[in-house]
């Protein structure tokens, strides 16, 4: 129940995050297992390697952690402990979106 609720927080966070960055093709996944594409072009769904290697370098130097899906697909896989608090996930998704709007400068 709790994985639900902080689940569907941290998807309508990601999902928010769509809206406002062009380079977010998809969020998709149910509870704390999400997954989230970064793409060159929404339409054709091109992969952005290099943009999440900078995202996921930069959500570092900002204090987070993230794994990316091997390959070079330009995935992010989420799934924060089951012992994450609300605060938590919001300064996640915070640190993501300054790690989004950096590397795209």
């Amino acid at each position: 129940e709790r994985a639900a609720l902080l689940g569907r927080r941290l998807k309508d966070g990601l999902l928010s995050l769509q809206q406002r960055h062009e380079c977010i093709g998809d969020v998709r996944g149910r509870g704390l297992l999400l997954g989230l594409d970064l793409v060159k072009d929404r339409r054709s769904r091109t992969p952005d390697p290099e943009l999440a290697l900078k995202v996921a370098r930069t959500c570092l130097e900002l204090g987070m952690m993230t794994s990316t899906v091997r390959g070079g697909f330009g995935i992010f896989r989420i799934a924060p402990p089951l012992t994450t608090n609300e605060a938590e996930i919001d300064q996640g998704l915070e640190i993501f979106d300054r790690a989004l709007t950096k590397a795209l400068q």
